[in-house]
């Protein structure tokens, strides 16, 4: 037990690959991922829309297999296939009755493709590894330049529709009444969300995406009602997740992503603690 204690929490060698090239792209990755997971979580929790990440998750998982298996850029299949799933799940799931049923269908239907093109695919296992768990040696300059166009574009969107989609996200209803367009938002916003989980997936893999999507938004939601407050808090809790599970997964050479969801759990727990000893109201989250 104290061997496998041991080599979880390593820290020898650790300044040195910090110095490596494509640490720091990882780095540089996560920074990224930290900042859009942030801004938009608080918003997804608001919309109760943790399912729909996770379906989206899964759909960037087949697109980046395909992207394997065709042999191009997994970041550019992982973003398409999150575009259409965000695309689908917009389209056929608007209505909150029949979101969970929609992601449900399209998510069992993707998970199996993506099996599928994963056992066709006879490359490296640690490439069809890291698509599930994340690999930090995956984020090579070309991947970087496309997570940076991406989350440039999320946060440009973002910047534009905040207030309607935050006017949206907390009262649909008035929202709706007072001529803001719902419908549009809703679209835009699963794109949005399935833009995000792509940057997400080469990074702490389909399994754990809602470690960085959810987490830190509903770690943020226990402490504060403020939504700039809840926003700020939230790319803390998610920069803090990634940045600091894969400094922690370095020497040990595991995967980052049960550091970054240990790290992002912790941050809830101990929000969710706060907010108790506070004696706030509780919130859904």
């Amino acid at each position: 037990m104290t061997e496998i204690v041991g080599r979880l929490f390593t820290f020898e060698g650790t300044g040195q690959l910090l110095g490596l090239p494509f640490v720091q792209n990882a780095l540089i990755a996560c920074a990224v991922l930290g900042l859009v997971a942030g801004a938009l979580a608080p918003l997804i929790v608001a919309r109760g829309m943790a399912f729909a990440v996770h379906g989206t998750a899964e759909l960037a998982f087949t697109g980046g297999a395909a992207a394997l298996l065709i042999g191009i850029a997994v970041g550019v299949g992982a973003v398409a296939g999150a575009v259409v799933a965000g695309l689908v799940f917009g389209v056929l799931g608007l209505r909150q009755r029949e979101r969970d049923s929609v992601i449900g269908v399209v998510l069992a239907f993707g998970l199996g493709l993506g099996v599928l093109m994963l056992a066709l695919y006879s490359g490296r296992a640690s490439n069809k590894f890291g698509l599930l768990t994340g690999s930090i040696v995956s984020v090579d300059s070309t991947n970087l330049w496309v997570l940076g166009s991406v989350a440039a574009l999320v946060v440009a969107v973002l910047a534009v529709l905040y207030r309607p989609l935050l006017f949206a996200s907390t009262d649909p209803d008035v929202a709706l009444a007072r001529g803001v367009p719902v419908r549009f938002l809703s679209l835009v916003f699963a794109v949005l969300i399935g833009l995000s989980t792509a940057l997400a997936v080469p990074i702490v893999g389909a399994i754990l995406v809602l470690a960085v999507m959810i987490a830190p938004g509903a770690a943020a939601a226990r402490v504060t009602a403020s939504p700039l407050l809840a926003t700020v808090l939230a790319v803390l809790f998610a920069e803090l997740a990634l940045l600091g599970g894969t400094v922690l997964s370095l020497a040990p050479g595991l995967p980052v992503s049960g550091y970054v969801a240990t790290i992002a759990f912790l941050c809830y727990l101990a929000c969710r603690l706060i907010g108790r000893l506070r004696g706030r109201a509780p919130v859904r989250a």
